[in-house]
């Protein structure tokens, strides 16, 4: 009688070892993929919500430029050496490379 009640407790850790794993697995996903993404997100709109005229930037594209003006999710920039202005979407701003005073 004992030894049926220890054999389904056995089969009953069996199943939750099964179960274990993914969840396991997707934990470490989770702090290795998923988090430090969000964390890196979260930066770039940060620094996009903070753009001024002066700061210096790159895009997405490779293009240096300064910013002339900042609007709703418009993005105007003066290109050297030419002075050329153009005009992009502010989710093309992949960083800003004005020094930190």
């Amino acid at each position: 009688m004992q030894a049926m009640w220890l054999q389904g407790f056995a089969g009953g850790l069996g199943n939750l070892g099964g179960l274990a794993l993914p969840v396991l697995f997707f934990i470490v996903l989770y702090f290795l993929m998923i988090a430090p993404n969000q964390r890196k997100q979260k930066k770039w709109q940060e620094m996009l919500g903070q753009l001024k005229s002066g700061d210096q930037v790159t895009t997405n594209g490779g293009i240096r430029g300064t910013v002339l003006s900042v609007k709703d999710d418009i993005v105007i920039l003066r290109v050297q050496p030419d002075g050329v202005k153009l005009e992009f979407v502010k989710s093309a701003i992949a960083a800003m490379t004005t020094p930190d005073a």
